[in-house]
């Protein structure tokens, strides 16, 4: 099979795992919105911060380096399997040891016994690490989609049976742990390899030195995304982090549906053709295009119809989420670029590169954090969507040299999906305005469907290429 066949293969598979996968986590968290109370779910949020951590130590760089190799061989595999698994014990018992202090931080003495169980998260996940990485290397994803998708239904239906029975925030904790363990155990069963006892130190090292580097730099993301839940938690309340985690979620619905799934074809595709740079540079190009061209509508709509949009999932306690969503959409429009231009330096093996930008990025945000905290939560928001601006100038800049794209050159190109996109939020916020008589499914359907046919209209008429290629998707 072309690479070319292989890659839209791979997408389509990787977008209806990930669009399934989101589809029923999203639907368990409304049924859990209408049970739970947000500050259980800022217990949960609280606690994000360290459980990305940990994954990132024995997860994010070894693994990548499998993907970026061309050639590899079940010693590089198991040797990265039994790293990652030693890592992951490791970081479980220093997890457990610091949960009475986790607690103490956020002043919720009842974070020590639920972190010390939510903590097993890492071995389960790091038994199905390799594995699952062997599947998207080879591009595999329809076999992914048939692993994940039945694991995450069983620990969604656990979820919501012990909501129900008053489980409160222990109903999310092991509904988590079994997802997890399913995942694994369906991982095992269903790969055609198995770690052999072999810790090979040449290939350790052959990965550690591209790997350290990404582990830092995603230690580094892991820490600084979740950082507004550690001061919110820390100077605010458990309640408003519950209320920032669902704004962030709901945010992150349509960003996630969409990059996710193309995130695990283009990295292996890439990866594939990262000598040929005018080969890379124009796969790049398409598929950036593509995903703005359908994600920055979807959020311009879902940030004017909050109000309506929230109450009609979450019902109105969740109400106090609409303006923390609406500023925070600023900066989910931009992950794609953000997450693409990254990709790019991965594939040239730069991780040099990729974790001094880390660096500088985090040590712009953490300025803008001091600054705007004493002015309060909302500028807090505003400095996030800020610190998200800058690090989009400095990620283009650099990716764009290595693929002689330049980020002024981004920016044209990406700019008429934003232009039009204005124009049919200010047609949809003025024929929202005249619905208030109309209740909120009715101004629902009718705004969101007026925009969708505004915005299809205006790219038809300047005859945006993306339609062409999502059109050619769609008929392949």
């Amino acid at each position: 099979m072309s690479l070319s066949k292989n890659a839209l293969r791979g997408f389509i598979w990787s977008f209806l795992q990930q669009f399934s996968n989101q589809l029923i986590t999203f639907s368990v968290q409304l049924i859990l919105a209408r049970i739970l109370l947000p500050s259980e779910f800022g217990l949960i949020g609280m606690l994000t911060v360290f459980i990305g951590i940990g994954t990132a130590l024995f997860e994010g760089g070894m693994t990548s380096s499998l993907i970026r190799i061309s050639t590899v061989d079940s010693k590089d595999y198991s040797t990265v399997f039994f790293f990652n698994f030693g890592v992951s014990i490791f970081i479980y018992l220093l997890f457990f040891l610091l949960a009475p202090y986790i607690a103490l931080f956020y002043r919720q003495p009842m974070l020590t016994d639920i972190a010390r169980v939510y903590g097993l998260s890492f071995v389960f996940l790091a038994l199905g690490t390799v594995q699952n990485t062997i599947l998207t290397k080879e591009m595999k994803f329809k076999k992914q989609t048939m692993i994940t998708f039945p694991a995450l239904v069983i620990g969604s239906v656990v979820g919501v049976v012990l909501a129900n029975y008053d489980y409160g925030v222990w109903s999310l904790v092991y509904s988590t742990l079994t997802t997890n363990i399913l995942t694994s155990i369906f991982l095992w069963f269903s790969s055609d390899w198995q770690p052999q006892f072999i810790f090979d130190a040449d290939k350790f090292k052959l990965h550690f030195h591209f790997g350290y580097k990404m582990t830092l730099s995603s230690l580094l993301d892991t820490i600084f995304t979740n950082i507004y839940q550690i001061i919110i938690g820390r100077f605010y309340s458990p309640v408003l982090v519950g209320y920032y985690t669902r704004a962030n979620s709901l945010m992150m619905l349509p960003v996630g549906n969409v990059s996710g799934a193309l995130n695990k074809v283009v990295f292996p595709l890439f990866s594939k053709v990262q000598d040929d740079i005018p080969a890379l540079r124009a796969a790049y190009k398409k598929i950036m295009l593509v995903v703005l061209f359908v994600i920055t509508p979807i959020i311009v709509l879902m940030a004017l119809l909050a109000n309506q949009l929230v109450v009609f999932l979450f019902t109105e306690k969740w109400l106090p989420i609409v303006p923390i969503f609406q500023i925070i959409c600023f900066s989910g429009i931009l992950y794609p670029l953000h997450m693409y231009n990254l990709l790019i330096l991965q594939v040239k093996g730069r991780s040099d590169l990729f974790l001094k930008l880390e660096i500088i990025k985090k040590v712009i945000l953490v300025g803008i954090i001091v600054i705007s905290i004493f002015y309060g939560f909302t500028s807090l928001l505003f400095g996030y969507v800020i610190a998200s601006i800058t690090a989009l100038f400095i990620n283009t800049y650099y990716a764009g040299t290595m693929i002689d794209y330049s980020m002024k050159q981004q920016l044209l190109d990406i700019l008429p999906i934003f232009l039009i996109s204005i124009c049919m939020g200010i047609l949809v916020f003025f024929v929202n305005s005249n619905l208030i008589d109309y209740n909120n499914i009715s101004r629902l359907i009718i705004s969101s469907s007026a925009g969708g046919i505004i915005y299809i209209f205006l790219a038809f008429i300047f005859k945006f290429q993306s339609i062409s290629d999502i059109r050619n998707i769609i008929r392949k």
